[in-house]
């Protein structure tokens, strides 16, 4: 493993987490009418908060993708996954909230699921699939399930749709990799001439865009410990797939390999369980669904659902901080 790759994964994970925290921090506040819009963007972009959690977010995936350039994608998604490490530090120091015993489990989980699959699979490069059909069928496979996600978010919203958006957005993000990958590959061998007659560029900024506007809407709708470890769950496990599936990517495929490459695929989902069911997240997520969380009467009231673009927002509960 090239020490330079290891750099520009951890150093565009650390950037990735942080810019995540700033665009939570934005996104919540955000009106709830403009869930799943494109207008949620809009009035983003006008917040200075999100603007300096996108120049972050931009700076990471800069970053990763001059480390999808030199390395594997199998290699390079798991320690992308890192960035959960950095977010919820961030988060941890402005909100003064503790981790506690599970939010420490599950990034325990986390590092030592991405430090089992990169010593166990040993990920190295091969030749690339040529077979178009292939190709197709794994990147519309995630397509196809982000899109199912997304359909079932839009109508449970406020209870399990920010996991299932995040989820969508992870899967988006992890195809959006491989394809950088491949443009950065087109861009090598033909410069810019061959790598704009290809399609792979431009499916990589719908991909970007369209995993944005989920990604805000889960932001806008749950606390950060709710709305990130999916979305760092699924992107590993997506760019595996296609870097595995057609970019040639070599795994060790021997019983005890595969065995701890398993355990590490599966550690960060459990990281992001863990991570997600602090007792904070536990009263969101009851409050989302219009259950008591205790039998104290002082509990700020659940917003409503939507608020008219004209009606000035209340401000967020306090369960909503990331």
């Amino acid at each position: 493993m090239s020490v330079l790759v290891l750099v520009l994964a951890v150093s565009a994970a650390c950037c990735l987490g942080f810019g995540f925290v700033l665009q939570q921090n934005a996104a919540q506040k955000a009106p709830l009418g403009d869930f799943l819009s494109p207008r949620l963007l809009l009035d983003l972009v006008r917040v200075p908060r999100w603007l300096g959690g996108m120049g972050l977010m931009v700076a990471g995936m800069a970053l990763g993708a001059i480390a999808l350039g030199r390395g594997e994608v199998s290699l390079v998604e798991p320690l992308l996954a890192t960035n959960l490490l950095f977010a919820l530090a961030l988060s941890r120091r402005q909100t003064g909230q503790p981790l506690g015993r599970q939010g420490w489990s599950g990034l325990l989980l986390l590092a030592g699921g991405v430090s089992a699959f990169i010593v166990a699979g040993e990920p190295r490069g091969g030749t690339a699939v040529s077979d178009p059909l292939r190709h197709w069928l794994i990147i519309g496979g995630m397509v196809g399930l982000a899109l199912l996600l997304t359909a079932y978010a839009k109508r449970s919203r406020l209870s399990s749709g920010p996991v299932l958006l995040a989820l969508a957005a992870g899967l988006l993000y992890g195809v959006q990799d491989a394809l950088t990958r491949v443009s950065g590959e087109r861009f090598s061998d033909g410069g810019l001439a061959l790598l704009l007659t290809g399609w792979q560029p431009y499916a990589v900024l719908v991909l970007g865009v369209t995993g944005l506007v989920l990604v805000q809407s889960a932001f806008e709708t749950a606390p950060l410990r709710m709305s990130l470890p999916p979305l760092t769950a699924a992107q590993p496990l997506a760019g595996i797939i296609c870097g595995v599936g057609f970019l040639g990517d070599r795994l060790r495929t021997d019983a005890g390999a595969l065995a701890w490459e398993a355990a590490g695929l599966a550690a960060p989902s459990w990281a992001s369980c863990c991570s997600g069911c602090t007792p904070r997240c536990r009263r969101a997520r009851r409050r989302a669904n219009g259950c008591p969380t205790s039998g104290r009467s002082d509990r700020r009231p659940l917003r409503p659902r939507s608020y008219p673009r004209s009606a000035a927002r209340p401000s967020a509960p306090a369960w909503m901080g990331a």
